[in-house]
């Protein structure tokens, strides 16, 4: 009874969305589906960016869609409750759905979790990556190098860093994913993927229980909190790598904005541990109809000054190599 409630819930929520959400959701390429309180549909594409579709959807179609979402969901709506945050039964789509009166009509945004992996090839076939960028990076995905992946909001990291984890499924490597949502995809045989629990669960949790369950790589689908020390540290006690994403502006500033991170778990920041477990940041920028790897920056340790030693990658044609050497392309 349950399971055909659910059913019919599920169905009477498809037929609230309409063809034009539901082909959306269908496409592959489709990371973002956003409604504005003008009832403009929006969507971003893993490559062309954002996109106006030129459809208009009624108000009242769109909170109705947001109720039904939150009656899936077993939340309340209404004045005191205009905020519904959840996940679309089925694939598991983060679904954010916002009604009056914090905003004067209602609006919802989508996101998607990756359906169709976009190799690095295919970036590279787009414009959104140099050829000799994607050498570098694959490079540095076999010689086990630590990648931080920065941008902005929906500027594209996942989705790079899941062509990152596409280019470790041959490796015979144990690969483990920590995320908030199912948003990384693996396709390595030995793979385990490990899932936040909100008010019980968090990823400085996941980081302590995966340092025990054997891992060769750790990918962070996105650090945003005092979790940046412990993935710090179990990247620098012997498990290179790794690949997380983050929110900042550019490629240098990712290396402040971890130091911000972790400040919220510990008073004082030891550079040296960042430098050293750190190799590589890549920037993916966004603009109004592309997104594309704008920065490689290699991280070499500390400077004389203290600051980072940085350069940016494919300078001098090497792979930055914390034990002394390098790795040429």
């Amino acid at each position: 009874m349950a399971d055909a409630a659910a059913a019919r819930g599920t169905g009477m929520l498809r037929t609230a969305m309409g063809p034009d959400v539901n082909h959306a959701l269908a496409n592959p390429h489709v990371l973002e589906i956003t409604v504005n309180p003008d009832g403009r549909l929006w969507l971003d594409h893993a490559i062309q960016g954002r996109v106006d579709t030129g459809v208009c959807l009624a108000h009242a179609d769109v909170e109705r869609i947001i109720r039904l979402v939150a009656s899936q969901a077993g939340r309340a709506t209404g004045a005191a409750h205009p905020i519904v945050s959840a996940e679309l039964p089925g694939a598991g789509e983060r679904f954010e759905g916002v009604l009056p009166p914090v905003v004067r009509e209602p609006c919802f945004s989508i996101r998607r979790p990756a359906g169709r992996v976009i190799p690095i090839a295919d970036y590279v076939a787009n414009g959104a990556l140099a050829p000799a960028q994607a050498t570098l990076l694959r490079d540095a995905v076999r010689a086990r190098r630590n990648i931080v992946v920065a941008g902005g909001a929906s500027s594209g990291k996942t989705t790079l860093a899941n062509a990152l984890l596409h280019e470790m499924r041959d490796l015979g490597q144990r690969v483990l994913l920590l995320e908030d949502t199912r948003e990384l995809v693996c396709e390595a045989a030995d793979c385990v993927a490990l899932r936040t629990q909100p008010g019980h669960i968090t990823l400085t949790d996941l980081l302590r229980s995966t340092l025990r369950l054997r891992p060769d790589r750790i990918v962070v689908g996105e650090v945003r909190g005092g979790e940046a020390l412990a993935l710090i540290k179990a990247w620098n006690t012997g498990h290179p790598g790794g690949v997380a994403t983050l929110h900042a502006n550019s490629a240098t500033a990712a290396l402040a904005r971890l130091e911000q991170l972790i400040q919220e778990a510990a008073p004082a920041v030891d550079r040296r541990l960042i430098a050293e477990a750190v190799d590589l940041v890549v920037f993916v920028g966004r603009t109004d109809t592309r997104r594309r790897v704008e920065t490689l920056l290699a991280v070499r340790g500390l400077g004389s000054d203290g600051g980072y030693a940085t350069a940016p990658l494919g300078a001098d044609g090497a792979v930055p190599n914390h034990s002394g050497g390098a790795v040429t392309s």
